[in-house]
């Protein structure tokens, strides 16, 4: 069974709907860029995978041994974030809160994981620097560690290279090409269709008839056939 089955969602606020008849399957090992104009819902999906929106119709399943609280979330970082005044570390092992159950203190095992994803990503050399001294790309680092802590299966990315430069934006999609490679899932909202090009396994295109499709029927039939850039078949 695939890690994550969405069956005829719809997508949308109260009586306001984004999106509806969104059908696709996402399996293990895959990566898959969410694309779409901006205020389409790519974000409104995202909460919706993570339990945090109903969807107004449809079913969402998880499989393959994928557990609900085994799906890590990275959101779009807002200013005040960037300022926060913790150290790295902390923010790192935040990531585990969500494997604590009612144990008030981190235990050695997730203070373990937490130094292990900072190594990883790292970030090891300035774990008890100030986050909000960090770069962008510094940031989005310790982020994408905290985000491990949480899972190794699946991991939900809201724009991570916003904001960033070319070398950082480029430093980072490396890394998490490398966490695909290693068999954990990815699920990217982005507006870097070069990037989708040369990453992507899957495409979604949030619009007001969403369709999902591998990278190659996405660039030549599908909505990305505009912009022909292909690369090399996946």
């Amino acid at each position: 069974m695939a890690l994550l089955k969405c069956s005829d969602l719809t997508i949308g606020f109260d009586n306001l709907v984004l999106y509806e008849h969104l059908s696709f399957e996402i399996n293990k090992g895959d990566y898959v860029f969410v694309i779409g104009e901006n205020g389409a819902g790519k974000s409104s999906l995202m909460r919706t995978l993570l339990g945090l929106i109903k969807p107004l119709h449809g079913t969402i399943e998880t499989g393959d041994g994928l557990e609900a609280n085994e799906i890590g979330y990275l959101p779009q970082q807002t200013v005040v974030q960037r300022d926060f005044p913790a150290s790295c570390k902390e923010i790192v092992l935040s990531g585990r809160t969500g494997k604590m159950g009612l144990r008030p203190f981190f235990s050695k095992e997730d203070k373990r994981i937490a130094r292990e994803a900072m190594v990883k990503f790292g970030v090891d050399k300035f774990e008890n620097k100030c986050y909000r001294d960090l770069s962008g790309g510094q940031q989005q680092r310790v982020m994408l560690a905290r985000t491990f802590c949480s899972t190794s299966k699946m991991m939900l990315l809201d724009e991570p290279v916003a904001g960033l430069d070319p070398y950082a934006t480029e430093d980072l999609y490396q890394t998490v090409k490398e966490l695909n490679d290693e068999g954990v899932t990815i699920i990217m909202i982005s507006h870097d269709i070069p990037a989708a090009n040369k990453y992507a396994s899957h495409i979604l295109h949030i619009k007001d008839e969403p369709s999902y499709m591998t990278r190659k029927e996405y660039f030549t039939v599908g909505k990305g056939a505009q912009f022909k850039i292909f690369g090399e078949e996946k």
